[in-house]
């Protein structure tokens, strides 16, 4: 028997957020962000798209593209209370709800607690329920796998339900360009397109041995799902696998001493998140973005978690220096901590310390993609 799997998405959802608290905004194109020189659009509305605005594009970018866009700055309290909302509607319908994120969330709905049999009729249900609770829209797709469920919604959006049954599916994947497979970023399409591959028609004439040795493990993962071979269960308790914390300068940066100042504050905020959710980590990234929006990653991992302020500056230092500083400007700069274990675990690190197993990628146009 084929499961039912939903997937909920609310749409535009800061954007649509701030035209629902404020009326004057209602119609009118928006970015939700940061306001400043190197702000950048968290959420763009449905009005603002059509020129081309699009959600981690610099906002000033934005303004250029859409000069009439109003920018808006995040309310994250009230995007919260909103997320809470909707998750309360979901527990009604399944005890089986994997948030993704505040705005969307996988639902299995093969045995549900209250409401019809039918995944599509509880899609309704949902989407009508929060649309009277928030006074928001939501999209949402219904198919037998989560890949389907996610690609069903975007399909179905702004404000719509799409369903993908065992019998429609292989036709809609074939149809997807490369790009519109969840998990794909920039830099996998590019090379699946130097490839020859264009859609999901392309991708299923390829072997998984092939895919493999051309992308690794997203290409296994393509592999599986063009061929409808999705059977992760919906975890009403993902695990986290990483925290981390990123700032974009309001002017470019280069150096030592200038990056290290601004890696005071990140280190900072990531020990605070780390504490709160009462956690340390063994592996460390920086992320750097180049003024030309180009990235690099350098890990390293330890033999003992850490939590820290202090040593999480203090491996991010290392590693800026491993093999340099960059010497070029750069925009943005960003600490992240994976090999996540209980805080107990940690201990202070005594310093000075070597850092090992560095990796240090070149500048790339885009960052790692990572599958679902």
């Amino acid at each position: 028997m084929p499961r039912k799997i939903l997937h909920v998405d609310m749409d535009a959802f800061y954007a649509s957020v701030e035209q629902r608290d404020d009326p004057a905004l209602r119609g009118r194109p928006v970015a939700v962000g940061g306001t400043g020189g190197r702000g950048v659009v968290a959420a763009a509305s449905y009005e603002a798209r059509p020129f081309g605005v699009r959600s981690a594009m610099p906002m000033a970018h934005a303004r250029r593209l859409c000069p009439d866009l109003v920018m808006v700055r995040p309310r994250f309290d009230a995007y919260k209370a909103v997320s809470e909302e909707v998750r309360a509607v979901f527990a009604r319908y399944t005890d089986l709800v994997e948030p993704l994120s505040l705005d969307e969330a996988y639902l299995d709905v093969s045995d549900p607690l209250e409401g019809p049999a039918s995944g599509t009729l509880i899609a309704q249900a949902i989407r009508a329920e929060i649309r009277e609770t928030t006074g928001l829209p939501a999209s949402a797709g219904v198919s037998f796998g989560k890949f389907l469920a996610k690609t069903a919604s975007g399909l179905a959006k702004p404000d719509g339900l799409r369903v993908i049954t065992p019998a429609d599916a292989p036709a809609v994947i074939a149809a997807l360009a490369v790009e519109d497979f969840h998990g794909v970023g920039p830099a996998t399409a590019r090379r699946l397109r130097a490839l020859g591959i264009e859609t999901g028609a392309d991708l299923r004439a390829r072997s998984e041995a092939e895919l493999r040795a051309a992308l690794g493990k997203t290409g296994g993962w393509l592999a599986r799902v063009v061929r409808c071979e999705d059977d992760r269960p919906v975890r009403p308790h993902r695990v986290r696998k990483s925290v981390g914390v990123e700032r974009t300068f309001r002017r470019d940066e280069r150096g030592a001493e200038a990056l290290t100042a601004r890696l005071g504050p990140v280190a900072e905020e990531l020990a605070r998140r780390l504490a709160r959710h009462g956690l340390a980590g063994k592996t460390v990234t920086l992320k750097l973005k180049s003024a030309a929006f180009e990235i690099t990653q350098r890990s390293a991992t330890l033999l003992a978690p850490v939590a820290t302020e202090a040593d999480l500056l203090g491996v991010g230092v290392a590693l800026l220096h491993r093999p340099a500083p960059p010497a070029v400007p750069c925009r943005l700069i960003g600490l992240t901590v994976s090999g996540l274990v209980p805080a107990e675990a940690g201990r202070q690190l005594a310093f000075p310390f070597a850092v090992p197993d560095v990796d240090v990628g070149p500048w790339a146009a885009d960052a790692p993609d990572v599958a679902a």
